[in-house]
């Protein structure tokens, strides 16, 4: 008896949680391929269930943050979740069919077929950072492709959590869809659940030990991390576009996006106006940091330290920080608001170019060619996304054919993600696997090959006795083949 099943019989909610899963499997035992219409009937009351909610929804999430942008949460948790559903509705005929596929000319009149078929039950592990679509998004996918699903979502967002758990419940039986709320006991519980397929989003760290997890189920993974994603500025790029996009995505969610530009590699020469431009782009965006509504706090205590401490130990270590806001670096101190910077002349031994940073702080990393910054990416883990702003054309081919991420935007930041007909997903230490639109109806299905033998069939030649017919198909196969 294993550890988790001893700990299980002693612990009533790890208990209640397997109890869940065994149900949904029965479930799903009992209907193997929900139609078209049970499955939009799913989809229909999600969607339904978020418009009601999105209020509480944006209360929940600012509560939790110790304040986050009304906006943030309404763009980046509910409307998104709410496209990707219409966008699933409107395609899920068109994923659901069967599709023939092509036969070799040795096994006609005989044909091929793709069936796909739903998996049987799903666990999506979601993060804080946004919390309802991080659950719901791939709980989507897994829903039109036909599986029961069961959520797990970060403790340290326990009022988004337990507004989830009670609206999933009051919507979808729990054979169909559950919330498990809980802390850490519960959490690696939960992905040592046989599940069918498991999707964690989260940082590098927690992905290798949830993967070692699953293994010991042989449960198959879609890892979504994280990692240092760059934002490569060409030159002679327009500095002021630049710097207004840039603040954008560094700056939602206070930076606490897993897509997030984690540094800034500027040309030499151009560093000086770079951080000109991006001081206008932030006082034109965020006129004020202290109690401005806009303005996204750090989600814990814990969060705001080691942020803190990022930036102490940069300077120890000869770095410059150059607030980016007339507030200075004490702008809205309170209530873990951590004030936006720049910080210059960074090494590789400092913590701020190893770690993930997942906050307003933007390293600049000032290079002389192309070639040396694609070499710099190169000789790093694998980033999650990557930025180039700067003129199409031979440089930005350079760069998209020299190096690997899971996934680039061009001119912007982080708007590859809304894209459903893009699969979003890491490579590498950023991650492993994909899902948004068609791909997650793909991850979240098996992809059945049948091929259909017809009465008449050149392959009975192929079977023994083996001799001289068997040698003659031998090299006729070769031949048209």
């Amino acid at each position: 008896m294993n550890a988790i099943v001893r700990e299980q019989m002693l612990d009533p909610s790890l208990l209640r949680m397997r109890e869940a899963f065994d149900r949904q499997r029965a479930a799903f035992g009992a209907d193997m391929n929900p139609s078209h219409a049970v499955r939009i009937d799913r989809l229909d009351r999600l969607l339904a269930m978020t418009d009601k909610i999105a209020p509480e929804i944006e209360r929940a999430v600012s509560a939790d943050f110790g304040h986050r942008s009304v906006h943030v949460t309404r763009l980046a948790d509910v409307m998104m979740v709410q496209s990707a559903i219409r966008h699933a509705r409107r395609h899920l005929k068109s994923w659901m069919k069967v599709r023939r596929a092509p036969t070799g000319l040795a096994f006609r009149p005989g044909f091929s077929r793709i069936v796909p078929q739903p998996l049987g039950v799903v666990g999506v592990v979601s993060p804080w950072n946004y919390p309802y679509q991080l659950a719901m998004g791939p709980a989507i996918a897994a829903i039109g492709a036909g599986n029961r699903v069961m959520i797990k979502p970060s403790e340290l967002t326990p009022r988004l959590a337990e507004l989830m758990r009670a609206a999933v419940a009051e919507c979808f039986s729990p054979e169909e869809l559950t919330v498990v709320t809980g802390g850490t006991e519960v959490g690696t519980a939960f992905v040592g659940l046989p599940f069918d397929h498991l999707l964690f989003t989260g940082s590098t760290a927690v992905g290798r030990q949830v993967a070692m997890a699953a293994a010991a189920n042989l449960t198959p993974v879609t890892l979504e991390l994280g990692g240092k994603s760059p934002a490569i500025i060409g030159a002679g790029a327009d500095l002021e576009q630049v710097a207004a996009r840039l603040v954008v995505g560094k700056l939602f969610n206070a930076g606490q996006t897993c897509i997030a530009p984690d540094y800034a590699a500027v040309p030499r020469n151009a560093v000086g106006p770079f951080v000109e431009a991006m001081r206008r782009a932030v006082a034109r965006q965020y006129p004020r940091l202290a109690g401005n509504p806009d303005y996204t706090g750090i989600v814990s205590e814990r969060h705001f330290t080691r942020l803190q401490g990022l930036l102490a130990d940069a300077q120890k270590r000869g770095a410059r920080v150059v607030p980016l806001h007339a507030e200075g670096m004490a702008g809205g101190a309170a209530g873990r608001v951590l004030a936006p910077a720049l910080v210059l002349d960074t090494t590789e031994d400092m913590k701020i170019m190893q770690e993930e940073i997942f906050g307003p702080l933007l390293p600049v990393l000032a290079y002389d060619t192309l070639d040396e910054v694609i070499a710099y990416v190169n000789a790093h883990e694998r980033p999650l996304a990557l930025y180039w702003f700067g003129a199409g054309g031979a440089e930005q081919d350079r760069l998209l054919s020299g190096t690997i991420s899971g996934g680039v935007t061009l001119n912007d930041c982080m708007w590859h993600f809304g894209q459903e007909e893009l699969p979003f997903g890491g490579v590498g230490a950023s991650g492993m696997g994909a899902y948004h639109g068609a791909y997650g109806f793909r991850t979240f299905s098996k992809e059945k090959p049948v091929f259909h033998q017809s009465r008449l069939s050149g392959t009975a030649l192929l079977r023994p006795p083996y001799g001289r017919t068997f040698e003659r198909m031998g090299r006729l196969l070769r031949l048209i083949t």
